[in-house]
């Protein structure tokens, strides 16, 4: 059981999986108790490395932090009884994924993931261009997880599979980069619902960002702020406002202040640490959206 009121400070991390030094959607937001919400360091160009320094240092600190991450931890297991079909390889939890992705990408540059979409075996699994399609990725939407099938099927949210490589919606390259991060992390930090989480400390969870726009009552296909004024007027739903104003007001850094907002509200709510579909193999392989009921 995570404690009423266990959590002081609220962060979301809007991701990226572009293959470039410093990716220009990374965006790091922080909110309070009292709902004072601001970016963190917001003319800085954040690269994957400057994240996990950022990590470390909160872990160091030991803060009652949550730290949501808009990134999948997991692949689809359930459906297949492993990762990755026909693949010798293929481990027998997250972990071991998270491990073989930095593994197989050691020296591909700025936490990048190209080599394992390039990898013999890993690329047979995934939707790389509209004509270039591994052998065995499933035709349509591609494999979903428990939470994604269990998230469009209650209409929750609308994600995609992570096997998908096209389109805006696809997260498979940063769900990669973000496993390398994980890796390194090297369990500084308990990762939900992977890991036990302790009385106090700080703890990172996979977080969606459509659903904290869809709280503030905004359409999932109109959730994408791109100024202040929309921006605002969302905090303000969440009763949350702008300790900092800044001039950086991209749709990355909004999806990071709005959602950093929203786990304000929800973060010490009980109901979202025990979601009904869940159980110990979901936990230990494809893991679980916060948020998703």
């Amino acid at each position: 059981m995570v404690a009423n009121n266990r959590f002081t400070r609220f962060a979301c991390v809007d991701w990226s999986g572009a293959a470039v030094a410093r990716p220009p959607g990374i965006a790091v937001a922080i909110s309070a108790a009292n709902g004072a919400t601001e970016l963190i360091r917001p003319t800085h160009r954040w690269s994957r490395a400057d994240v996990l320094e950022w990590l470390f240092e909160i872990a160091d600190a030991d803060t009652d932090t949550i730290i949501g991450f808009d990134l999948s931890f997991g692949f689809p297991f359930i459906d297949a009884g492993c990762f990755f079909p026909e693949w010798d390889s293929s481990p027998p939890i997250a972990s071991d994924l998270w491990a073989l992705v930095e593994d197989i990408c050691a020296d591909d540059p700025h936490m990048s993931a190209q080599s394992f979409l390039n990898h013999a075996q890993g690329r047979r699994h995934f939707r790389h261009k509209k004509d270039e399609v591994g052998d065995l990725f499933i035709d349509g939407i591609g494999r979903l997880r428990v939470v994604e099938s269990h998230q469009r099927a209650t209409k929750q949210a609308n994600s995609w599979s992570c096997f998908n490589l096209v389109g805006a919606g696809q997260v498979g390259k940063s769900s990669l980069t973000g496993m390398r991060m994980l890796h390194q992390l090297a369990g500084r930090i308990p990762v939900w619902p992977f890991d036990p989480i302790p009385d106090s400390g700080p703890v990172i969870v996979e977080i969606y960002t459509s659903m904290a726009a869809r709280a503030t009552g905004m359409a999932a296909n109109r959730s994408k702020m791109r100024d202040a004024q929309s921006r605002d007027t969302a905090l303000a739903a969440l009763d949350a406002y702008i300790a900092r104003p800044t001039n950086r007001v991209d749709d990355h850094a909004n999806d990071a202040i709005l959602t950093a907002a929203w786990l304000r509200q929800t973060a010490n709510n009980q109901h979202y640490w025990h979601p009904e579909p869940i159980n110990q193999q979901i936990t230990q392989t494809e893991g679980w959206t916060f948020g998703v009921v």
